[in-house]
């Protein structure tokens, strides 16, 4: 007969019927993580189980001990005798009269973890000061917890969990659920139910009447807004207007959960899919040297998903919503890699020449329809020369539209302070004024 060790409840059991026992208390010495030791535990076990009849007592239930559950399917000639679980005995003291969670310590680290939830084998302080990391980064500090080892049973705040006398294999971590309103801490789950409420029939009056087209516009300005916290280098920022962009998202997908087409899990499966699908370079076969190759990799699996079988299937994919110049580029980039592409700068700047002298003539001949035809010509090539120099048409020119609006704001102040009309100066003095509010700005 063999336990897993003569420190855990189960082998004072054992002693009262003076059998004889030996334990694996020396691989757990000599062991550096969890998983050597139960590597070495079914190595042992497998090695003296050959010729004999042998028993492994696990003190709890099999299933919450990983030696057990490999030597039930690689050694069907070792006995397995369990006890009762160290999850279930724990939320049993704890008070928990509900369906939980019931993990080792050692897996906790690994699995997605929900409430009510019980973490056993918490065997030092050590090993509980990292536990209450975990647990209080997705819980909160304040979430109700109780420490349970042996009869004791002492309700806590999470925070607290690791500032007890003892820990031992008996020793668990239990967290209890609290009242949505009472929580610290949030997940997905916990935003649908939010707006399920507030669309429910006694929820907000402004929000059950929302449809998708009302609420369309607040996406593209929570876009915006997230892009400006970005540019602000502003990460409390971000962290709010990412927020609000999940929740727009969730208010849609909510829509369709009430007309029966699809659901949050849906939604984060799709793109869950979609992630991998279009990374074969990493969940695949594919291989990707650099960021280049990988966007191939992307681009090439992207077509194939959304059966395109042409570059123009994919140029006219790109959304009509987009603002221009970022429509305008995207367009460009798909033309190119379908031989719509001129080679080198000089073509390029040949091109917008020959544009802007096109412009020139049309402006000449005051037909507005074809200036603004020749006007959108120029801006398509210049498209085409921000894709060939690799700069993003639409971050540049949102930073030159910065760093002018700096310049004309130094510039009016340069002019009034000598009292003169900005509306009303001569081209010498126009040009005077500029360098200086040139010199005087300074804009990243």
């Amino acid at each position: 007969m063999i336990l897993r060790s003569k420190f855990l409840a189960g082998a004072e059991e054992v002693k009262k019927y003076k059998a004889d026992f030996e334990t694996f208390d020396d691989l757990y010495e000599s062991s550096r993580t969890y998983e050597a030791l139960t590597d070495k535990i079914v190595r042992a076990l497998k090695k003296q189980s050959k010729g004999i009849n042998l028993c492994y007592c696990v003190d709890g239930s099999a299933s919450e001990d990983r030696a057990a559950m490999r030597i039930r399917r690689e050694c069907k000639e070792v006995v397995l005798v369990e006890g009762v679980s160290f999850g279930a005995t724990a939320a049993a003291k704890a008070g928990l009269c509900c369906a939980y969670q019931s993990v080792s310590v050692f897996d906790a680290f690994h699995v997605k973890l929900t409430l009510p939830l019980v973490v056993y084998n918490v065997l030092g302080q050590d090993r509980a000061a990292d536990l209450k990391l975990l647990l209080t980064e997705k819980f909160g500090d304040e979430a109700p917890a109780a420490y349970v080892c042996g009869n004791e049973v002492l309700r806590m705040p999470l925070y607290e969990i690791d500032r007890q006398s003892r820990y031992a294999a008996e020793t668990a971590i239990v967290v209890y659920d609290a009242p949505l309103l009472e929580r610290k801490r949030f997940d997905l789950d916990d935003l649908m139910e939010i707006l399920r409420r507030l669309r429910a029939p006694d929820g907000c009056p402004w929000d059950r009447v929302q449809t998708h087209e009302s609420i369309r516009i607040n996406a593209i300005e929570e876009a915006y807004e997230l892009v400006d916290a970005i540019d602000c280098d502003d990460p409390d920022k971000m962290r709010e207007e990412a927020g609000d962009i999940v929740m727009q998202a969730s208010f849609h997908a909510l829509i369709e959960e009430e007309r029966g087409n699809f659901d949050m899990t849906d939604v984060i499966t799709e793109v869950c899919e979609k992630l991998i699908t279009r990374h074969t370079h990493v969940f695949g076969q594919d291989k990707a040297a650099d960021d280049k190759g990988a966007l191939t990799v992307w681009e090439k699996n992207k077509m194939t998903e959304k059966g395109q079988k042409t570059f123009s299937d994919a140029v006219n994919d790109v959304p009509q919503c987009f603002p221009a110049l970022l429509r305008a580029q995207k367009i460009c980039k798909r033309m190119a890699k379908g031989g719509w592409n001129f080679s080198s700068f000089d073509a390029n700047e040949a091109k917008l020449r020959e544009e802007v002298a096109e412009l020139r003539a049309a402006y000449e001949s005051g037909d507005r329809d074809k200036i603004a035809e020749e006007l959108g010509d120029v801006l398509m090539v210049a498209a085409h020369l921000g894709r060939l120099v690799g700069a993003d048409c639409e971050q540049a020119l949102l930073d030159t539209v910065k760093k002018n609006a700096a310049r004309y704001t130094e510039w009016e102040r340069l002019v009034l302070a000598d009292g003169k009309d900005p509306t009303a100066l001569s081209d010498e003095e126009w040009l005077t004024y500029y360098k200086k509010a040139k010199e005087n700005v300074s804009v990243r």
